[in-house]
């Protein structure tokens, strides 16, 4: 039986996931750990995330975790969910700038620095909350069955600009495009959570543990 690990360093929605991934496969154990072992041991690892890059990042230092997503996003189907996926980049505005996991190149920024940038007033509330579009910048596995422009559901207030190199595989419109979804290699992260996108979202989780982390 294939395993999936959840990673867990105590924030935010890592049981939702847990149940989602539960829900679209009976045919895989999933398991909900901080364990490092049980991390490389898995088949597939997805990162979650709610909150801000300060606490995350300490966590992951303090439970030892930061070389271990090193290690297993160079070899294993690897998703990353919402802070999980800032979590992966280079860098974050957040509290001044600091460090993130650096995985994949990018910057993420606050929505006000974004708007500011290209001279326009928020087009809405920010945090960005609710059910927004997304346009599929490039064809990827984890796309087989969900109709480009599906909706799902967004809570952030940092984003990611687009990506050069193609890493950018979904796009988003708030009042600019943003990157919804970075992909590379083995590695498939979304600012959306697909645990509450309810069909699209769904279909996403399950075409992600049948994915073999090729392209």
């Amino acid at each position: 039986m294939a395993t999936i690990a959840v990673i867990d360093y105590g924030m935010g929605n890592l049981r939702s996931v847990a149940k989602a991934l539960e829900h679209v496969d009976n045919r895989s154990r999933i398991v909900v750990t901080h364990d490092p072992a049980e991390i490389r041991r898995a088949d597939r690892v997805v990162l979650p995330g709610v909150g801000a890059i300060r606490e995350c990042m300490a966590e992951l230092r303090r439970l030892e975790l930061d070389a271990v997503i090193h290690e297993v996003a160079r070899n294993k189907p690897f998703l990353g969910v919402c802070l999980g996926m800032q979590a992966l980049l280079t860098a974050s505005e957040e509290n001044g700038g600091m460090d993130a996991l650096g995985v994949l190149p990018g910057q993420v920024r606050h929505f006000a620095s974004g708007f500011a940038d290209v001279g326009i007033a928020p087009p809405g509330k920010v945090p960005h909350m609710g059910w927004n579009q997304v346009r599929q910048a490039r064809q990827h596995p984890l796309w087989q069955g969900i109709a480009d422009h599906s909706w799902f559901y967004f809570v952030h207030s940092y984003f990611v600009p687009l990506l050069d190199d193609g890493l950018t595989a979904g796009v988003t419109h708030y009042g600019l495009d943003f990157t919804a979804v970075v992909a590379r290699e083995n590695i498939f992260a979304t600012q959306f959570h697909p645990e509450k996108s309810q069909g699209a979202g769904l279909e996403l989780l399950a075409n992600f543990t049948r994915w073999n982390g090729t392209v």
